[in-house]
């Protein structure tokens, strides 16, 4: 097996938690904290860090994402990913919750994302970087094409959210957008079975997708607020009682 230069000399133990990404970011992110790394040293590359810990480059890429998000890496698009200094790192943490909630709380998740993504939008029409914007490109082409596959559009379309709130330069709204669609992942699918209009979604995500593109701010926040609050009157006409 491959060893990183930061392995010690000997492998790392491969990530066998069903979420991989959330614990492979956990267990680079302890390495950073035992000193392993330090602020400004370079990781390793996705294929390296894929091998050492046995997982695929995707799952290395969403937590590296995830590290990205929590402030404990920062990725430069055509250089690699390095390590960023102690206090830009995380200021929120995400709780856990097993119980299924309420249609209130699912309404209320909606307010709380408007009142960060609305201004995350239009602070990405200014502040998204050509690699940032091409990212989103990427994954609403990722997205058209998985209109039929609901598990994997949500996660798509959860990403697509994520990086307008990485784009947008403020690294607070970023992480607490993290912590929302991280508690609420299974209320993310089912607000996607509730609405039943992937189509409708999907286009809206291309018209915000193109309001950053062309650099106008206001008409990115109002796309956005037009997409959420499509959302939230769809969960206001859901019966939670009957499931429809």
């Amino acid at each position: 097996m491959i060893r990183t230069k930061h392995s010690n000399s000997r492998s790392e133990s491969p990530v066998l938690g069903k979420k991989l990404p959330q614990e492979l970011a956990e267990r680079i992110q302890q390495k950073i904290q035992d000193g392993a790394m330090r602020p400004g040293d370079r990781l390793p590359s996705i294929a390296s860090l894929a091998t050492d810990y046995g997982v695929g480059a995707p799952t290395v890429r969403e937590a590296l994402k995830r590290l990205e998000i929590a402030g404990v890496v920062r990725i430069r698009h055509g250089s690699g990913v390095y390590v960023r200094r102690h206090e830009d790192a995380m200021l929120v943490t995400s709780p856990v919750l097993t119980q299924q909630l309420s249609k209130k709380v699912l309404l209320d998740l909606v307010d709380a994302r408007t009142a960060i993504e609305v201004t995350a939008a239009g602070l990405a029409a200014v502040n998204a970087s050509s690699a940032q914007l091409d990212e989103m490109q990427r994954l609403l082409a990722e997205a058209g094409a998985q209109l039929s596959d609901d598990d994997v559009l949500n996660q798509v379309n959860m990403a697509f959210h994520r990086e307008i709130a990485v784009a947008s330069g403020n690294g607070v709204f970023a992480q607490l957008l993290e912590v929302l669609t991280n508690v609420f992942a299974r209320e993310q699918r089912l607000i996607l079975d509730i609405q039943d209009s992937r189509r409708e979604d999907h286009a809206q995500h291309l018209a915000i997708y193109e309001a950053l593109r062309a650099r106008q701010p206001d008409r990115a926040r109002e796309q956005m607020t037009a997409h959420l609050a499509k959302v939230r009157r769809d969960l206001e006409q859901w019966d939670s009682v009957t499931g429809v």
